[in-house]
Parts: C-alpha cells; structure tokens; sequence
C-alpha cells in the first residue's frame, strides 16, 4: 500500500512507526513543515520525507490525515484538486465530521475517520473507525491497517467524541492510575523501578486476561477476593475513596469538554 501521513508530529509519528514496524506500506511519504526532526525515517528506504502536501498525495493512495483541527480545513482545499478515484482519505483529526470534509473535497471521496491513540506505535492501539456513504466500500482496508498496529472497531460518527475520551484521552487516564500504583508500591517498600515494573506489567496482565477469556472484570476480582481478605479491603476503601466515581466523572467531564470545542 501507498500511504501518506499529513502531518507528522505526535500522533502521526505514532502511526508512522506502528504501519513501518508492521511492514504495512510498500511506500510511505511523511510530511511536516519543518521536516529535520523526522528526516531520519528515509533510513527505511521507502520512506520519503517532504513538507510539500502535494507531492505526497500525488504519490500515495491512502491519506493519513493527522494535523492539528485549525489547519486541516485549509490543508484539504490545498490538496482537493489532487484527488482521485484511487484515493482513500482517512482522518485523525477530532472534532472535524465527515460532513464538513465533504463540503470541501465533496461526498464522492472514500471518507474514513479514525480515533487511534499514541499506542499504536507500539501495535497496542485502540483504533474507533466510521465512514461516510462511498468510504463504507475501504472500512475492511482501514480496518487490516489499524488491526496490524492494535484493535479497530466500527461504530457511528455520532460516538467518535465519545470514543475519543475512551481510547485516545484514555490512554492518559490509565498511565495516571499506573504512576499511582507505582508510587503505592514505592511506599510499600520497592525501588522506583521495580515499582513501575509491577505496576505496568500487572495492568497489562489484567487487560490480557479479560482480552483472552471474554470474561468480565468482575468475575476476574471474584477471582481474587476472599472472604475478609486483604484485596476485598483495599478494593473497598478504594471505592469508599471515589475510584470509579472519580474516573467516570473525569471521563464525562472529559467528553463535556471536547463537546464544547466541537461546538465552537
């Protein structure tokens, strides 16, 4: 596959390696305004480096949009009369609809959007994917690009602002509940690094064992508690402290922000 990233900077560099580390570009064209701090992805051989959109698009078949919401409006009038049949265009960008991208390079385009999350440079993204009319036809492609590089789901372009606090502003909510296990296991006596190292491993494992067995968390904790037991204790007073009101309050505070920036 021809694939272009518009715009390369901290999501986009996340794609960029996880499509390279899982060989899924026979070419790829990176591009970015100042191009120095990625010049050295052309060591792939495949990679072309460029700040010239055009170019890009002329060359590729599948674009990755992932520029910051204020230039992609600006970006695609920009590149609109480079568009043809061969093309798929797929978005990162939050907050812009399939709608208004279609009031630019018009409906007759395959118009994915995607919600990855910073993981995906790792094969571990959560990857949200909804398309207008025509783009209904490239959801299966755009699903085997983000499944190399983690787990894709459809769902409706209404739930996208939703998926986005879930999946991409999620991965911020977990590594918090990690750094505080970590600084739990520090008071407990470990070293700062053997610390982090029970934590992330013991998060991983957690969401393996429920991504494995299709069980729910709750019979996972069942599995763990016993009667007057110290992980029934901790889980209580935790609870008694807030912890799931804590999170599903930041999670809708979360979407009540990103809701009010869709709105102006």
């Amino acid at each position: 596959m021809k694939i272009a990233i518009i715009g390369t900077g901290n999501l986009g560099l996340a794609i960029a390696k996880g499509i390279l580390h899982s060989n899924g570009a026979t070419t790829m064209y990176l591009t970015k305004r100042n191009t120095a701090d990625i010049e050295d992805f052309e060591k792939y051989g495949n990679v072309t480096v460029t700040n010239d959109n055009k170019e890009a698009v002329k060359n590729s078949d599948i674009l990755i949009f992932a520029v910051q919401p204020g230039h992609f409006e600006g970006i695609l009038h920009d590149i609109k009369n480079e568009l043809g049949e061969k093309h798929v265009i797929m978005s990162t960008i939050t907050g812009f609809g399939i709608d208004k991208i279609e009031s630019i390079i018009g409906s007759d385009n395959y118009i994915i959007r995607t919600m990855p999350n910073t993981a995906i440079s790792v094969g571990k993204s959560m990857t949200c994917i909804c398309s207008n009319g025509l783009g209904q036809k490239r959801i299966e492609l755009a699903k085997a690009i983000f499944n190399r590089m983690g787990h894709s789901l459809e769902i409706p372009e209404e739930q996208m602002q939703a998926a986005t606090v879930i999946c991409a502003s999620g991965i911020a909510f977990w590594m918090r509940l990690i750094r505080a296990t970590t600084q739990g296991a520090i008071q407990l006596g470990f070293d700062a690094k053997e610390a982090q190292e029970l934590a992330m491993h013991t998060c991983n494992g957690a969401a393996s064992l429920l991504i494995e067995s299709g069980s729910h968390p709750e019979e996972e904790i069942d599995r763990v508690t016993t009667p007057q037991g110290c992980t029934i204790s901790g889980l209580n007073e935790m609870e008694h402290q807030g912890l799931s009101s804590s999170l599903i309050r930041g999670i809708v505070t979360s979407f009540e922000k990103i809701s009010d920036i869709r709105k102006g």
